[in-house]
This record gives C-alpha cells, sequence and structure tokens, in this order.
C-alpha cells in the first residue's frame, strides 16, 4: 500500500537528483524508495558470496597497494593462472 511522505532536503540535492531520476528513466519517488529499502534490509551474510583469491590478494596486510603496482599484469597472471 502506497503512502504519501514529505521530506524537508537541500533544494540543491532535489534539483540534482530530479535530473538523475530523469536520465535514468526514473521517478524521484521511485529512488528514495529503493533507497530506504536498500539501508533497512537485513544485512547479507559474507558467507552467501565466494571471494575470489584475486580480490583477497588487495587485502594483504592493511590493504596498502604499493604505487608501482601494476593492475593489468596482476589480473592478467591471475588468469592466466586459472585457466591453465
Amino acid at each position: 500500500m502506497d503512502a504519501k511522505l514529505t521530506l524537508k532536503l537541500d533544494k540543491t540535492v532535489i534539483e540534482k537528483a530530479k535530473i538523475y531520476a530523469a536520465e535514468h528513466q526514473h521517478s524521484l519517488s521511485l529512488l528514495v524508495e529503493n533507497y530506504l529499502k536498500a539501508i533497512t534490509e537485513k544485512e547479507i551474510s559474507t558467507q552467501d558470496y565466494e571471494i575470489s583469491s584475486f580480490v583477497k590478494s588487495f587485502t594483504i596486510g592493511k590493504g596498502e597497494v604499493s604505487n608501482d603496482f601494476d593492475y593489468k599484469k596482476s589480473r592478467q597472471e591471475y588468469l592466466s593462472e586459472k585457466y591453465k
């Protein structure tokens, strides 16, 4: 069942949100509703998803990556190893 909700927001935010909604062919009401659904739904356990070793490799240590790290080369090596 639908119900009305009155919100008080910054005018600039409203205008930008209206433009975003129009560009994505959605109503502003739908965007707000989907956002509220997303933040109020039960959190999904990470056990429901398998995290690949490639993604895990980015979290070694404190998650820091050196400035000279070559992402493309690392990804290529990972895929080469995976699909041997």
